[in-house]
This record gives structure tokens, C-alpha cells and sequence, in this order.
């Protein structure tokens, strides 16, 4: 595809850009998200809570924040040390990059790093800033699939980010043939 970006429309936080005749979202500002894969004595942890685009649905998700929201000198393993205590209550002794990921690329240019917390401590209890309403979950991995249903039918949405935690149950085991799941 070929062509200038255009502004179609400019917000504090978002941009409609048109590069020809396609349209995308992306962030002002430089701003991007971590996403944080965590686990405490066996159990993923996990955040539920209400999203302004869903209509304030709740949501299943990741603990995640945004890097440079806040600090334009912030780092994405300060960040998701910051957000993990925030939203969770837990700290982590570190923080490992596994990589960059792109959740709609077709609609927004918005990609995430995706961290694994290592060492988890209980610190608080969590919950967001005075801002926000979220619920902490630990679920045991071997739970995960069950928990996820179980929420889905209760009304609540779904971050595409959680088939990471659902990949095992919904990939067969074996297929006998190239490109089977392994363990």
C-alpha cells in the first residue's frame, strides 16, 4: 500500500488515520501497552473490569497498563511492575520481554509487549487506582478454560489476549500429523 498518511480526526488520546483508502486507530502520543503474564502459587492472575468501549461490560484480561501514559522516561519492565501492584496487589522481583504482539492489525496500529512477571509477592490488595473498579482472580491454570466459559456465560467480555492462556484446551493435543500442538 502507497500513500501519505492523512489525519482524518485527532483526539487527547486516539487518531483516525487514512494511508489510500485505508482507515486505522493509533495512539498519540507514543504511548504503548505491556500486557503481564503472571502466576502465584499455580494460579494465572487475572483482572476483571468494567471497559467505556464495551459499553462499561466487564472484562476478563491480563493485568496490562500503558508505558508512557504517565512518564514519557517510563519502561516497559517499570511499567508492568507499576501496573501488576496497582491492579493486582502482587510486585514482582523481575520482569522478562517475551516480545511484541499486534491484537487487530488490520484496524489499529497499536501492537503490546508481552512480560512474564517472575517472583510474585503479595503486597496489597489491588484493585486500580481511585479510577478504576478491578477484580483480582487467581485461577489455577488447569481451571483456566472452565473459568473463562463460566465468565462468558455470567455476561462478561473476553480480551482476545486471554487464547494465550487458552491455547492448550483449544489446540488438539495430536493431530498425527505437521504441525501438531506439543507440550
Amino acid at each position: 500500500m502507497s500513500g501519505n498518511k492523512i489525519v482524518e480526526w485527532e483526539g487527547k488520546y486516539l487518531r483516525i488515520v487514512r494511508v489510500g483508502t485505508w482507515e486505522y486507530v493509533e495512539r498519540c502520543g507514543g504511548v504503548h501497552a505491556v500486557v503481564i503474564l503472571a502466576e502465584h502459587d499455580g494460579k494465572v492472575v487475572l483482572v476483571e473490569q468494567p471497559r467505556t468501549p464495551l459499553g462499561e461490560r466487564k472484562c476478563l484480561e491480563m493485568p496490562a497498563g500503558l508505558v508512557g501514559d504517565e512518564d514519557p522516561d517510563a519502561t516497559i519492565e517499570g511499567t508492568a511492575i507499576k501496573e501488576l501492584e496497582e491492579e493486582t496487589g502482587f510486585t514482582a522481583d523481575h520482569v522478562e520481554v517475551i516480545g511484541e504482539f499486534f491484537s487487530s492489525p488490520g484496524m489499529v496500529s497499536e501492537g503490546f509487549t508481552l512480560v512474564r512477571a517472575h517472583g510474585l509477592k503479595r503486597i496489597g490488595d489491588g484493585g486500580g487506582t481511585e479510577h478504576e473498579e478491578i477484580e483480582v482472580h487467581l485461577v489455577p491454570r488447569s481451571e483456566i478454560s472452565a473459568f473463562v466459559e463460566k465468565k462468558r456465560k455470567a455476561g462478561c467480555a473476553i480480551d482476545t489476549k486471554m487464547l494465550l492462556l487458552l491455547a492448550e484446551f483449544i489446540l488438539p493435543q495430536n493431530s498425527g500429523g505437521g504441525g501438531s500442538a506439543q507440550r
